[in-house]
């Protein structure tokens, strides 16, 4: 993962979009009663606290100048130990009745894991950065930067019961830039289509190359679908441009969910991915039940299995796989507070952690606190 490279820009250009959306909302505060409301500001913060139970907690150097630890699962995001930060999540948007724009700001370690595709004009802070058109009731463009229509999890962690996140989730795509158009079919039918940059590329194209994607939707549940080559299709041999022969990435993704009562809920995701014989597919379950207005407890069960040497997993060994489970308990506490209590277990095929006594092992078990303000 990259890291920030130019703090003083950094801090100019936050000021500066904190003015702009205090502009903003002041504006917003000074429209007529009983006009349309257009402007909008929200986002997010958060922060946690990570214990392994039967792994490393603490980086140890070895003989070589290198070092062994913290042990982490091979998923996105809550992989720090002890107390970490997550990110500040800053939303501005316009929102009119046939054109809007949202901007989407992200600091922190979370949000620049998330936006790692993205080395050049961003400096890692944007999110989503996009315009949109209803052209009808029915149909809506929208050109730029906004995240993955394919997954059950977000980047986001207001968006996900669980703050960790899934294999699944971690090693499908975060983000795209390009165009897509929104369908309306009714009778609680969606489409879209896309076109967009290979996967992750927000904010430039150096391949030259294009993904394709769709969903088709039915009453919350959504079937995915991306293609497209996502490397270089030709590298230079003694100067002269060879063919690569690179092969296009395809993923179908399933996902949706049941109310099975008022309290209960059930989640689901499957997905599948192959780029000629290497890549991953998996599922996962969650169900959440609601005890209260303030608590609700839920569980995150996966299996996610590797095709070839894809690596996710962290084993070197091909065709690996892991079963996780993840209890994560959301307590709220007034308006925007919510804490999440989490313990995760893993359990690979093969050595993926290296435990207490530094020591190959194949399963990991952990814990995980973590405080999200959302407004």
């Amino acid at each position: 993962m990259k890291s920030f490279t130019n703090t003083s820009y950094i801090k100019n250009l936050l000021l500066l979009a904190l003015l702009l959306l205090g502009t903003i909302a002041f504006a917003q505060e000074e429209e007529e009663e009983g006009s349309q409301k257009k402007f909008s500001f929200s986002g997010s913060a958060d922060g946690y606290f990570r214990a392994n139970f039967n792994g490393l907690n603490k980086v140890i150097p070895d003989d070589n100048g290198g070092s062994v630890g913290p042990t982490a699962p091979g998923t996105s995001f809550a992989n720090r130990p002890g107390f970490a930060l997550g990110m500040v999540n800053l939303i501005g948007a316009y929102e009119g009745e046939k054109v809007g724009v949202v901007a989407d700001l992200v600091f922190g370690p979370r949000g620049e894991e998330a936006v790692f595709g993205s080395p050049l004009g961003s400096s890692n802070i944007i999110n989503q950065l996009y315009v949109y058109w209803n052209v009808s009731e029915t149909i809506t463009l929208t050109f730029g930067n906004f995240n993955t229509f394919l997954g059950y999890e977000v980047i986001s962690p207001t968006g996900n019961f669980n703050y960790s996140t899934s294999y699944m989730f971690s090693y499908g795509p975060f983000s795209h830039a390009g165009i897509k158009a929104d369908f309306d079919l009714g009778n609680d039918w969606s489409a879209m289509v896309a076109i967009m940059n290979p996967t992750d590329f927000t904010d430039i194209n150096p391949f030259s190359e294009y993904s394709f994607g769709a969903q088709l939707g039915y009453s919350g549940q959504f079937l995915n679908f991306i293609y497209g080559k996502q490397g270089f299709n030709e590298t230079l041999v003694a100067g002269v441009p060879t063919d690569t022969d690179i092969k296009g990435l395809f993923q179908i993704d399933y996902t949706g969910g049941f109310d099975i009562t008022e309290s209960f809920f059930l989640g689901i995701n499957a997905t599948y991915q192959d780029t000629d014989g290497v890549g991953f597919y998996g599922a996962a379950l969650y169900p959440q039940y609601a005890t209260s207005d303030t608590f609700t407890i839920g569980l995150r069960g996966e299996y996610f299995k590797e095709m070839g040497d894809y690596g996710a997993i962290g084993t070197g060994v091909e065709d690996s796989s892991v079963f996780a489970v993840t209890l994560s308990g959301n307590f709220t506490v007034g308006e925007y507070l919510t804490f999440i209590p989490e313990i995760r277990l893993d359990s690979a095929s093969d050595d993926a952690f290296i435990n207490n006594n530094i020591e190959a092992s194949k399963s990991l078990s952990s814990f995980l606190l973590a405080a999200v303000f959302a407004f």
